[in-house]
């Protein structure tokens, strides 16, 4: 099932200071009404479609809009409830303020669906207790996701009570506010206290592009000896705090985790710059981060990665860069000159747009006799400009700057070059998958305690 969003929302319900009982009696009410709006007079009413519960908690405002926006998105693909939960805690009280929206997606092939948001504003001494707050709402025999759209109280009563109904939490490591402490509560739960606990994370999520070209280039049966030569490994990252080295932990604890590396020691100097020492029987690895200016990239992303090493008497080197800086060279014709650089800085799209300046300059000589009649009016061959100058404009998409350059060196061969576009990072889209695909993945769980133990000696 999918539709696109059309408008704003319908506001089917609102009420101040009210108890959780108004709120499921009006909801019931919302689905009695569109059940037998659909049905009719001459039909029984149709059952009610409802895959999942979406929970989501925020905080602020902004939160609030953007999440119930991504639950719009997901529910336009996936019938679900979808329950937003903004927590103020300055406020006092024990009343909270509801709302219910609605959207009705009708698919070609279906019956109509709807799918309700349920917004609670909630005061500081009920916030503390989300599972008590939400079960009556939930749906019986479909999961309970979790989305804790901030920073989770890890460690904390109020996180333990939202998790005794939801079957997985999902979460954003790259928006914690302390990451490291963070980071530090996360790998606890993971380790010790749930252990069938689905966990999710969009930055995860977000490295994906980065082990799917790590792994692939160990995909060709003959480089799989290269997998136990392995000596080196470097990874560029934006900012230089510790916190911002996550991404570039959960790379290196994915690596470690699966190669069996064991780490010796790890030390981290000014300027961002990381050095860890493994160890993989008799062979050493040694593991670097640095913390490299890129401004469009925000804090925390990865920028580059470097895997080297050396198999069979063959050095190999493998280096995955995003959005790589390559200065243009000069135009050999001057009088043919770009005045509006491209949107990238890839060579497949600039040398598809040379080749399509290229044909232009030669249509313009064979028919600039043709042409200049045309424009001005005057007869074929007189007042012809001696230097004609044409403008040639790069209409490639503003987001083919997103890519990663793949370069593979192996001994003496010549070095071999690839570019892919990286997918944009929409939230809704990363969630959703993460929803679809399922929450309980092991490999997440040990890279992400590799992770952190690394951080934790550094």
């Amino acid at each position: 099932m999918s539709a696109l969003l059309n408008g704003e929302p319908e506001l089917a319900w609102h009420a101040s200071d009210i108890r959780m009982a108004d709120v499921l009696e009006a909801l019931s009410v919302v689905r009695a009404k569109f059940a037998k709006a659909e049905a009719g007079d001459s039909e029984h009413a149709h059952p009610r479609n409802c895959v999942m519960t979406l929970v989501a908690v925020v905080d602020a405002q902004g939160e609030e809009r953007r999440a119930q926006r991504t639950c719009r998105i997901i529910g336009a693909q996936h019938p679900a409830q979808a329950i937003v939960i903004r927590q103020e805690p300055g406020a006092r009280g024990r009343e909270i303020d509801a709302w219910i929206v609605t959207d009705v997606m009708r698919p070609a092939a279906s019956c109509a669906v709807e799918c309700e948001i349920v917004t609670l504003h909630v005061p500081g001494a009920v916030g503390d207790h989300i599972g008590a707050l939400i079960d009556p709402l939930l749906v019986s025999g479909v999961p309970t996701y979790l989305w804790w759209a901030g920073t989770p109280p890890f460690g904390r009563a109020e996180l333990h009570d939202a998790l005794r109904v939801c079957d997985a939490m999902v979460f954003d490591s790259a928006r914690f506010e302390e990451p490291y402490h963070a980071f530090r509560g996360l790998s606890r739960m993971i380790s010790a206290e749930h252990r069938k606990l689905g966990l999710a994370d969009l930055q995860w999520s977000r490295l994906r592009p980065w082990r799917e070209t790590i792994a692939q280039f160990f995909t060709p049966f003959d480089r799989r000896p290269f997998l136990q030569g392995i000596s080196e490994l470097g990874i560029d990252y934006a900012g230089q705090g510790r916190g911002n080295r996550i991404a570039a932990a959960f790379i290196t604890g994915w690596m470690a985790s699966a190669l069996g590396w064991k780490m010796q020691r790890a030390t981290a100097g000014s300027g961002g710059v990381v050095a860890a020492h493994y160890t993989s029987g008799r062979r050493s690895i040694e593991v670097n981060f640095r913390s490299v200016p890129k401004e469009h990239l925000a804090n925390g992303e990865v920028s580059a990665v470097r895997v080297a090493g050396t198999s069979q008497g063959a050095t190999f080197r493998l280096t995955v860069q995003r959005d790589p800086d390559r200065p243009r060279g000069a135009q050999p014709d001057p009088a043919y000159r770009s005045l509006l650089s491209s949107g990238g800085e890839d060579d497949a799209g600039i040398e598809l747009t040379e080749r399509r300046a290229k044909w232009h300059r030669d249509v313009l000589h064979e028919k600039r006799e043709s042409l200049h009649h045309t424009s001005t009016g005057d007869p074929p061959g007189e007042s012809v400009p001696r230097h004609p100058l044409v403008l040639t404009r790069d209409r490639r998409r503003p987001d083919t700057t997103r890519v990663l350059l793949t370069m593979i060196e192996i001994g003496d061969g010549l070095p071999l070059r690839h570019v892919q576009q990286v997918e944009p990072e929409d939230e809704a889209a990363l969630l959703l998958d993460l929803l679809a695909t399922g929450t309980h993945d092991l490999v997440f769980n040990r890279s992400l305690l590799a992770g952190f133990d690394l951080l934790r000696k550094m």
